[in-house]
């Protein structure tokens, strides 16, 4: 197994442009976050489940977790461990009868089994290191614009925009392939 860095979900997000979901993993241990695009209702099913909300049924996840259960199954981890041609591979990690299960998985199904079962997110460090996005050192002192009167900058805005950048790019790209269409 190749070296693996602990991630938790910082946020998810949407592109204003064409409405796709990303969920935004942070590094634990460093400012470096990975962006993985997701589909509408894997983001969907992520935020029920981040947010607590308790449906009447249960989702394709929980009916996954509850099998496990009754199979004294267990959830170990579930990773993301590789990235060939812009598509992020998964892997559910399970224990079975003392065996560890490594299991296939898109990174959006591993991530809601995960938040459902409570346990670590991992990712690959030559994924982090090839996909993963590092802040750039902001030259503004934000304690010291905090402090002049009638400033209100959000530290959660603040901490958030580098993504503003690599959504305009997609966008950008998104909006370009469009217009070569309506050529």
């Amino acid at each position: 197994m190749s070296e693996m860095v602990e991630v938790i979900i910082d946020s998810i997000r949407v592109s204003l442009l064409n409405q796709q979901r990303i969920v935004i993993l942070r590094q634990v241990d460093a400012e470096r976050y990975l962006a993985i695009w997701i589909g509408v209702f894997e983001a969907e099913h992520l935020s029920v489940a981040l947010q607590d909300v308790e449906l009447a049924r249960p989702l394709t996840y929980d009916l996954f977790t509850n099998i496990l259960e009754t199979l004294n199954a267990e959830l170990v981890r579930v990773e993301v461990v590789d990235l060939r041609n812009e598509t992020f591979y998964g892997n559910v990690v399970l224990r079975v009868n003392g065996h560890v299960l490594n299991i296939d998985s898109r990174p959006s199904d591993a991530i809601n089994l995960a938040v459902r079962s409570g346990v670590p997110i991992y990712v690959a460090q030559e994924v982090m290191d090839s996909a993963g996005i590092v802040p750039e050192d902001d030259e503004v002192d934000l304690d010291a614009v905090e402090s002049e009167e009638g400033a209100d900058i959000s530290a959660e805005e603040d901490r958030l925009s580098i993504f503003e950048d690599f959504l305009e790019k997609l966008g950008d790209d998104d909006v370009e392939d469009d217009q070569d269409d309506d050529d």
